[in-house]
């Protein structure tokens, strides 16, 4: 079976990585992670990342061409296979379903409709025929014949096993993994971490295709940390962490690792995000346990409460045992992975 593939983000590739182990004589065309598969993608994800609006708007005409080659390389599927990036494969499915209106649509790893633009859901119901959720709320943004939950990949994805009488005195931090995120938290760090003194064991969570230069200029104070690529391991190993937004909330708590979320938007972003779009958390691990009983997780620390007094704060009044209870809940309530789920549905 031939399935044309779009996924463009590091994590979507993380996720397809672990379908495929699941399937049998798929072949990918498309784009995709090098490596990933057999085949040649068409463009590596690498090529399709992009730096802010500027960068974006530059490389439209190219984006648009890149999803021209996309609609004629799809004639040679037996399927589509669209993954998270709705800002590319939204449009592409349009033009997908006019070419080919008999060709089967799925799309994985849905839009984040419910903080913003709810209207896609409409786009996503004329474009795609299959709507394979990741979060079990989500499916009351659509329409239930077209969208199905079919659990969440990060249950499949972590394997380590966390023993706590082993993590006393280990603290992960986590600035995140893009410039702004990690010039404006790693200062703040570095602070907490010497007021924290020398009975902790901080370890420093630094993405794994950051070289050394790239390192050297970001991660300021580095070296009084010990550095960690798998940000699974450095959860594994540690009592507390402080972490910025992102997925990583979520895998903290589904590792069981009692954490607080800092981050530092831009101002006009914050604005929009709070007073416009009226977001209240930020936190996905938030997010989801709001949505299944109202309740939340951790604290979320944003924009002038990111002090250093604040983070020690959190880390000594944190509740340990309600946060193991709460973490339990939300577990629960994702219930079980999503990849073998997804492999039945590609190959049926």
């Amino acid at each position: 079976m031939k399935i044309l593939v779009s996924a463009l983000e590091p994590s979507s590739n993380l996720h397809l990585k672990e379908v495929l182990k699941h399937t049998q004589d798929v072949e990918l065309i498309g784009i995709f992670a090098k490596g990933i598969d057999e085949g040649t993608p068409l463009y590596d994800i690498s090529q399709m990342a992009i730096m802010g609006v500027v960068d974006a708007i530059t490389k439209l005409p190219w984006f648009i061409k890149v999803a021209q080659e996309m609609v004629t390389l799809a004639k040679d599927a037996d399927k589509i296979l669209l993954m998270d990036s709705s800002a590319f494969n939204l449009p592409l499915a349009k033009k997908l379903k006019k070419a080919y209106p008999h060709k089967e649509i799925l799309y994985y790893i849905l839009p984040q409709i419910w903080a913003t633009r709810p209207k896609r859901a409409i786009k996503l119901e004329q474009y795609c025929d299959t709507l394979l959720g990741i979060l079990p709320f989500e499916l009351d943004y659509y329409p239930q014949n077209k969208a199905q939950y079919v659990g969440h990949p990060l249950l499949d994805e972590i394997d380590v096993h966390r023993d706590e009488s082993q993590t006393k005195g280990c603290i992960t931090f986590m600035p995140g993994s893009r410039k702004s995120e990690i010039t404006k938290l790693m200062p703040i760090f570095l602070a907490l971490r010497r007021k924290l003194g020398n009975d902790i064991r901080p370890l420093l969570v630094i993405p794994p295709s950051f070289d050394r230069n790239k390192i050297a200029k970001l991660y300021r104070g580095n070296r009084e940390f010990e550095i960690v690529r798998d940000s699974h391991e450095a959860l594994r190993r540690s009592e507390f962490a402080f972490i910025c937004s992102g997925t990583a909330t979520l895998e903290s708590a589904l590792i069981g690792v009692p954490f607080t979320l800092a981050y530092i938007a831009k101002k006009i972003d914050f604005f929009v995000g709070t007073k416009i779009l009226g977001i209240k958390q930020v936190g996905l691990a938030n997010i989801i346990l709001n949505h299944h009983n109202h309740s939340t997780l951790h604290q979320e620390l944003l924009q002038e409460e990111v002090t250093v007094e604040n983070l020690l704060k959190a880390f000594y009044e944190t509740d340990r045992s309600v946060f193991k209870a709460k973490a339990l809940e939300l577990k629960d309530y994702l219930a079980h992975g999503s990849s073998k789920n997804m492999a039945k549905i590609i190959m049926r």
